[in-house]
């Protein structure tokens, strides 16, 4: 395989198109760190250490799961289970995207230099969660969830506790729909041995559990709009989270999961721009 198809083909492994989940939520931290004028320079390496990070840690779970992908008819044709990729170069670039993220991190500020590795080991550590807790579900949320707190510190060089609310927020959003996602394998779960919401308590329970994450998430968002003194512009934006999540568990159900890569993908990355345009509207009206 040429240059050009294996770098389509990582690009295909590392799903580059699903950054728009957590990529809104570190700009609506960056934002708000920066009075809505973040530097140019500062903005940029925010940016090359979340595509470096989350491609480190997509591309280390397509390695740790290649086994599992193959045994499983929904991922067996994943790049490392179908010969389009060798572990070896998969792994090869776990370790560059790795290294990209401490670089970038350096380039920040002594704290985020610091804190790089705390994160890499959760980002890494979720792809083993699976053979342990059904709960991993939260530590991918986890994941996702500390970008904002990460880019409050990259601007700032400390933490405000008000950001952790966002991060918890989007623990919980990002850990709901992957409750939803896992019901896709919830027989396969229990046949390979591996922990989820769906394998432990049943696929019509973790709908449940499902909308109680994301309740609480929108009761967080709430929370954290009052710490940050919204506006109507922001507070427009938490209200239509709620709705388009609200439309996101009317369009799936227990019995019908057709629609589940349009909940998964598409409405949550509309959920998440969304929110990010009204929250910098609010922020821009009030400069």
């Amino acid at each position: 395989m040429g240059l050009a198809a294996k770098t389509r083909t990582t690009l295909e492994m590392i799903k580059w198109e699903h950054s728009i989940f957590a990529l809104p939520f570190t700009l609506t931290s960056v934002l708000l760190a920066s009075h809505g004028a973040p530097g140019w320079r500062t903005l940029g390496w925010i940016l090359v250490a979340m595509v470096t990070a989350r491609s480190c840690a997509m591309a280390f779970n397509r390695w740790a799961d290649a086994d599992l992908d193959a045994a499983n008819p929904r991922t067996r044709m994943r790049a490392i289970p179908a010969g389009q990729l060798s572990r070896g170069f998969v792994l090869g670039f776990t370790v560059l995207m790795g290294l990209g993220f401490v670089i970038a991190s350096a380039e920040l500020n002594r704290l985020t230099l610091y804190l790089a590795p705390f994160v890499l080991v959760v980002l890494l550590g979720y792809s083993y969660m699976k053979r342990v807790t059904r709960w991993s579900h939260l530590v991918l949320g986890l994941a996702l969830g500390l970008a904002p707190s990460a880019a409050w510190i990259a601007v700032r060089g400390s933490l405000d506790p008000r950001i952790v609310v966002l991060t918890a927020a989007v623990m919980l959003w990002v850990g709901g729909f992957d409750v939803l996602y896992a019901c896709q394998d919830f027989e396969h779960d229990r046949e390979a041995g591996l922990h989820s919401i769906p394998q432990a308590l049943g696929v019509t329970a973790a709908f449940w559990v499902a909308r109680a994450m994301h309740l609480i998430m929108l009761t967080l968002l709430v929370w954290f709009g009052y710490l940050f003194s919204f506006g109507i512009a922001g507070w427009l934006g938490v209200a239509a989270a709620g709705l388009l999540l609200a439309y996101e568990h009317s369009i799936v159900s227990p019995g019908d999961m057709r629609r589940l890569n349009a909940a998964f993908f598409t409405m949550n990355g509309v959920i998440a721009m969304v929110f990010l345009v009204f929250v910098a509207a609010d922020v821009w009206l009030r400069r």
